[in-house]
């Protein structure tokens, strides 16, 4: 049955569908659009009737069966969001769990950054495929490969073109670029001076370059960082290139921005080629490479 398919299996077939009806201005997708149109056409007798905004306080969005026993879905954001690129996402994370969940949760999900720490391991697997789900539909990734490619250092300007093609937060855009980059990068994300969470690309975190964030001690961000030298920036974006030792034992370039809006502070960090001496066996680099990535809060999508 489709219902059992995989996120990226999910997505990429809708991404046919859309290559095939759209030859041009393919991007940024419209989410409630397809989801009620492709729900109505592909589960007749259980579609998504209704996306819209409403009072979801301290949530995101939320997917709501219908009610008295009626067929049929709701999809509901927060209507306090201000960012598109957030609502947009957020739509895509609930059409995510209509096609992937609503069969095995049929009272529906309300889904919110504040609850993300406390959900057991199984929610947790559930909220990280949705995200799945809604980053492969909004932001293929021959697409942006096409836009950005493998080898190459893109700064925030470059990344928040891309967060406007797909109507996606930066957050998003660069999260999207980690998971098929080559080059070794870090995105520290923190607030009132210490790291709320961190993001390795691949190469990075198989030569031992993260930031170990989840049940651990708070991490001050480095004092010489830029992140932590607001008045040497003018405007909400700036870059600077620092020795070993400020941000790791290595040198790095830090591309930071401010955000006043959200009230944290996004450093992308990038590394240069791994010394040898950073090298792990293949097996600990993938195991390490897991554990990482699947204890990162999945809610980090919709900053």
């Amino acid at each position: 049955m489709n219902e059992q398919w995989s996120p990226k299996r999910w997505a990429n077939a809708l991404t046919t569908i859309l290559n095939a009806a759209f030859e041009q201005d393919r991007f940024p997708v419209n989410v409630s659009q397809l989801a009620l149109d492709y729900s109505r056409q592909r589960f007749p007798d259980d579609p998504i009737t209704h996306v819209m905004g409403g009072e979801l306080p301290g949530f995101e969005g939320a997917l709501i069966p219908a009610a008295n026993g009626k067929k049929g879905w709701g999809i509901i954001y927060n209507s306090a969001i201000s960012s598109p690129g957030r609502i947009n996402f957020t739509l895509a994370h609930e059409f995510g769990h209509y096609l992937l969940h609503r069969l095995k949760y049929p009272d529906g999900f309300t889904c919110g950054e504040q609850d993300m720490a406390s959900w057991d391991s199984e929610y947790r697997q559930v909220e990280s495929q949705a995200n799945d789900f809604a980053a492969t539909l909004l932001m293929p990734l021959d697409d942006f490969r096409r836009q950005i490619e493998g080898r190459a250092k893109p700064d925030l300007e470059a990344l928040c073109i891309c967060a406007d093609r797909y109507n996606v937060s930066l957050m998003a855009s660069v999260l999207r670029w980690l998971q098929y980059t080559e080059r070794r990068a870090i995105l520290v994300v923190s607030r009132d001076g210490f790291i709320l969470w961190a993001r390795s690309s691949t190469p990075a975190l198989k030569t031992g370059a993260y930031f170990r964030t989840v049940n651990q001690p708070p991490i001050s961000i480095p004092p010489l960082s830029l992140a932590a030298q607001r008045h040497l920036v003018h405007g909400s974006k700036g870059m600077a290139i620092h020795d070993a030792e400020i941000w790791l034992k290595e040198p790095c370039e830090e591309a930071v921005l401010f955000s006043g809006q959200y009230d944290f502070t996004i450093s992308l960090l990038h590394l240069g080629e791994a010394p040898s001496r950073f090298e792990l066996d293949e097996d600990t680099a993938e195991d390490t490479y897991d554990r990482m990535t699947s204890r990162t809060p999945g809610s980090s999508w919709l900053a």
